[in-house]
C-alpha cells in the first residue's frame, strides 16, 4: 500500500524540523511527505529544501500564498498532488513514534477512516524538545498532560481501539483516509476560513457516503507540541457551515479538491 504522509504547518520552522525528521526516522516510511505550508516565509522553504536534499523519500513542498488562515485549501492541494491511494495527515507540530506510519498501515482498511490519538506536552517540556531537537523516551514522567497515550502496544492497540459513528473528537493532527474516498466528497471544505471545524465537516461528509470511524488507541503515538490557541473569531460561522451539513446530510462541497486535480483521473 503506497502512503502519502501530509503535514500541516505555517511559520514555525523549528516544530516542522522535528516532526519532518520524525517521519525520516520511522521503521516504515511512507511514499512521499507533502508540506501542506498556508504562506509560511522563506525560511521555511528552506528547511525543507535542506532536508529533501538527504532524504531517502520525496518531501514536496506545497506552498500557498498567505491570505490568512486557509487550511482547508492547503490540504487540498496537498492531497491533489499525492500519489500514495493512503492518506496520512498530521499537523507541523506533531513528533512520531518510529512506528507511526506502520500503526497506520495496519489499520487502514477499505471503507473506514482513521483517527488516532496525540500525546499533550505542556509548554515547559514543548520548550525543550525545540530547544534540544530530542524527544527521550523517558520524557512521559514529566510535561505529559495524558500520559496513558505514551504507551505503545500491539495487545492493547487490539484490545482498545473501536470503531465508531460518532462525530465527536475528531482532530485533523492524526488521521488517515483513502484518497479515492476523499475525490469522492471532493476534500476539505475551502468556504471555510479562520480556525476550526473544517476537520469535523470533511467526516461527516465522508460518514454521509457511507465511511465508518475507526479510532486507534495505543498505536499510532503523535506527541504534540505545545503552542498558544488560534484565534477563533470565525468559529460561529464555521459551525454554521458545519451544521447545515448534518442537517442537510451533505455528501460534497462545491469548493474543494476537484478544483486542484486538472488532469487527475
Amino acid at each position: 500500500m503506497k502512503i502519502s504522509l501530509i503535514i500541516t504547518t505555517y511559520n514555525w520552522k523549528e516544530a516542522l524540523g522535528l516532526s519532518l525528521k520524525s517521519v525520516l526516522h520511522q521503521e516504515v516510511l511512507p511514499l512521499e511527505v507533502i508540506v501542506a505550508d498556508d504562506g509560511s516565509g522563506e525560511e521555511t522553504g528552506e528547511l525543507i529544501q535542506a532536508l529533501a536534499a538527504h532524504s531517502p523519500i520525496p518531501i514536496v513542498h506545497s506552498w500557498q500564498e498567505d491570505k490568512g488562515f486557509r487550511l482547508a485549501r492547503s490540504r487540498n492541494r496537498a492531497i491533489a498532488q499525492a500519489r500514495g491511494e493512503y492518506i496520512i495527515l498530521i499537523d507541523g507540530d506533531i513528533l512520531l513514534e518510529k512506528h507511526f506510519v506502520l500503526d497506520h498501515h495496519q489499520f487502514a482498511r477499505p471503507g473506514f477512516f482513521v483517527q488516532g490519538t496525540r500525546v499533550l506536552l505542556n509548554k515547559t517540556l514543548s520548550e525543550k524538545v525545540v530547544q534540544t531537537g530530542q524527544l527521550q523516551s523517558t520524557f512521559c514522567r514529566h510535561g505529559v498532560e495524558n500520559r496513558k497515550n505514551c504507551l505503545r502496544s500491539n495487545i492493547l492497540a487490539r484490545l482498545f481501539s473501536f470503531k465508531s459513528r460518532r462525530l465527536r473528537g475528531v482532530r485533523t493532527c492524526n488521521f488517515a483516509f483513502w484518497r479515492q474516498d476523499a475525490v469522492q466528497v471532493n476534500g476539505f471544505n475551502e468556504e471555510f476560513v479562520g480556525w476550526g471545524r473544517e476537520d469535523s465537516e470533511f467526516t461527516v461528509r465522508l460518514m454521509n457516503i457511507g465511511i465508518r470511524r475507526q479510532n486507534i488507541k495505543f498505536n499510532a503515538l503523535a506527541y504534540h507540541l505545545y503552542h498558544p490557541i488560534s484565534d477563533r473569531k470565525h468559529l460561529a460561522e464555521n459551525d454554521h457551515i458545519l451544521q447545515q451539513t448534518i442537517d442537510q446530510k451533505l455528501c460534497f462541497c462545491e469548493h474543494g479538491l476537484r478544483q486542484h486535480m486538472a488532469g487527475d483521473g
